[in-house]
């Protein structure tokens, strides 16, 4: 059982890493370990705000249940669900909360596109001692509230309406009630409609039906390997990141969370990008969330077959996502401004987003058979502006928001987007100029070996004739681009652990200055590298390294096994938004990958 631990607030605001995760396949929310939900978007992921205390603790509002003298605290996953349960302590009284994003009864999670019920139940019990116990609910943006019975209904000033049901009465958006041991509150808030009168009995069996919903799903991962109920945490909270409707996952719940405090970068991640997929694909077949990898599959062949060039990311439901712009009135958190809305990098140039979605395409016909001709079609298209345009100018993975230049890894997801290609077009007999496609590929891996390589630094470098170190370089042995002990992939494994290193195994992506990105200020390290990392010492026979690595970064997860996109590494905290698919499918790869080198290496 985790340990309590006393609160803390930096700046008037909650840590990042002391919030758990709870979601129903169409929106989620993050419950503080004070007993706020101060992040929650309805009726979907990237929906306005309707609680985000993160950003703003003065203005962004929370729904808060706690009790008054709060001590500390603690919080733990009911096993292999996303119930969320917070124990809070005052000096001589405990409090127990279950928090959930209920699923319908009978829901099946493997295949059910309408699971969740548009609700957030949140069950109280006194365990011990009497408390006065605070229930606020204050939506960002302020709201009407009008009383009924058995409950309050709140009318948001954009016409969004919520309907709390409570088992005691309440006073009002502000209420204090006073509870002994063994009583009982139960509180449900709504977002699709009227709330019918609530019993006790009615919110457990929701709870009993959301556990049950869980662990029926879970029950399909595999895995044997190192640190596994990390690794199975991982997978469940990949799932808590997919909107079941039709399989899009979104990169992390949150958005405008800093990559470093106070500075510029802050972005909003409630997207899908086209690159993810490939990475969440592979790492959620591997544990058998297969339906989950051909869901995400699915959706990503979809939206790119409806567009002419493929965007780097889109919204829910395929679309460019909004306009990216500033919000002017929420301060940030601890006051990182600006706050942003939309994502200005879904109308960059990426060419990586072509060998993305031709890899997603060949790890779909792995395991389904043949292509649609229509999609082949679509395919052959982007492939042939792989072979065109992979000398040519972008943004690069890290959406730089300078003039383009000519990214090594662009430039090697081209080199995939042809390989695949050709392998396709060989294994199944679809039409297309495999030969002319291979012999592509070769003249950019040869290109890559030869032109991106600086003998000074003994590394391959970020660009094409040469530039600063890019982490990025990690992931060419990732997607057989080069293998892992080809010896200038060793050379560039040391050299970026060694000049991007920021301490205890954690990396920087790159270093600002040296290779500019547009923005002011720096950032923190970023996880999903130092998996990358791991998962080339493995592959270079290094396993001493990588698994002391492994473990190192298993042990920076919050204790509910959460992990962010950056890493503060001067302190430890938890930076950017969070939490971040890219994070967990890296700690997934690098679990499986350890095991599978671990394995030949006994035989």
């Amino acid at each position: 059982m985790t340990p309590f631990r006393p609160l803390r607030y930096v700046d008037g605001y909650p840590p990042i890493e002391d919030h758990g995760l709870i979601g129903d396949g169409t929106t989620a929310a993050l419950v503080c370990r004070d007993g706020a939900i101060d992040w929650l978007c309805v009726p979907r992921f990237d929906s306005p705000p309707m609680f985000c205390r993160l950003l703003d603790a003065a203005r962004g509002g929370a729904f808060t249940v706690t009790p008054e003298g709060l001590v500390e605290s603690r919080q733990r996953y009911e096993d292999d669900t996303g119930v969320l349960v917070t124990e809070l302590r005052t000096a001589d009284a405990l409090v127990r909360v279950v928090d959930a994003l209920p699923l319908r009864s009978g829901a099946d999670l493997r295949e059910d596109a309408a699971a969740g019920r548009g609700e957030l139940v949140r069950a109280v019990r006194v365990v011990d001692g009497t408390v006065r116990l605070r229930v606020d609910i204050e939506p960002f943006g302020g709201a009407g509230v009008e009383p009924r019975a058995g409950g309050l209904d709140f009318r948001c000033g954009d016409g969004r309406r919520l309907h709390l049901t409570s088992t005691i009465p309440l006073d009002g958006a502000r209420s204090v009630l006073t509870l002994a041991a063994g009583q009982e509150l139960m509180l449900v808030l709504g977002w699709r409609g009227g709330q019918r009168p609530l019993q006790v009995r009615t919110t457990e069996a929701l709870l009993e039906a959301t556990r049950t919903g869980w662990r029926r799903w879970a029950g399909q991962i595999r895995y044997e390997g190192p640190q596994p109920a990390l690794v199975r945490r991982s997978v469940i909270t990949l799932k808590l990141l997919d909107h079941f409707e039709n399989g899009a996952m979104v990169a992390a719940p949150t958005a405008s969370l800093p990559e470093a405090i106070g500075g510029p970068r802050n972005w909003d991640y409630r997207y899908a990008w086209v690159r993810d997929a490939a990475f969440s694909v592979y790492a959620l077949h591997r544990v058998g969330a297969s339906i989950e990898a051909r869901g995400f599959l699915g959706w990503v062949l979809g939206v790119v077959d409806r567009d002419e060039r493929p965007r780097v990311l889109y919204d829910l439901d395929g679309a460019e996502p909004a306009a990216e712009r500033e919000d002017p009135i929420l301060e940030g958190y601890r006051a990182s401004r600006p706050v942003r809305w939309g994502n200005a990098a879904a109308v960059q140039r990426q060419h990586d987003v072509y060998g993305e979605i031709v890899d997603c395409a060949y790890q779909w016909a792995q395991h389904h058979g043949s292509l649609d001709e229509a999609i082949w079609e679509r395919l052959v298209q982007f492939i042939e502006r792989a072979r065109r345009e992979w000398r040519e100018p972008d943004h690069g993975i890290w959406e730089v928001r300078t003039a383009g230049r000519p990214f090594t890894y662009s430039a090697a997801l081209c080199q995939v987007a042809l390989d695949r290609g050709a392998r396709l077009a060989e294994r199944f007999g679809l039409h297309g100029d495999a030969a002319g496609w291979r012999a592509g590929a070769e003249e950019i891996r040869r290109a890559i070996v030869e032109e991106a390589w600086d003998p000074r630094m003994n590394s391959l470098t970020e660009h094409l004739g040469g530039g600063g170190l890019d982490a990025s370089l990690l992931a060419l042995s990732l997607r057989r681009v080069l293998p892992a002990d080809h010896p200038r992939m060793i050379a560039t494994t040391d050299a970026v652990r060694r000049r991007l290193g920021a301490g205890k195994g954690l990396l920087y992506r790159y270093l600002p200055d040296e290779s500019p990105d547009g923005l002011p200020g720096d950032e923190g390290a970023f996880l999903l590298c130092s998996f990358w990392l791991v998962d080339n010492l493995a592959r270079q026979d290094r396993l001493d390294e990588a698994g002391e690595l492994f473990d190192s970064l298993c042990a920076r997860a919050n204790p509910l096994g959460l992990l962010p996109e950056q890493i503060d590494a001067s302190t430890g905290d938890f930076l950017g938004n969070f939490p971040q698919a890219f994070s967990h499918i890296g700690l997934i790869s690098s679990g499986v990958n350890l095991s599978r080198v671990e394995a030949r290496l006994r035989a």
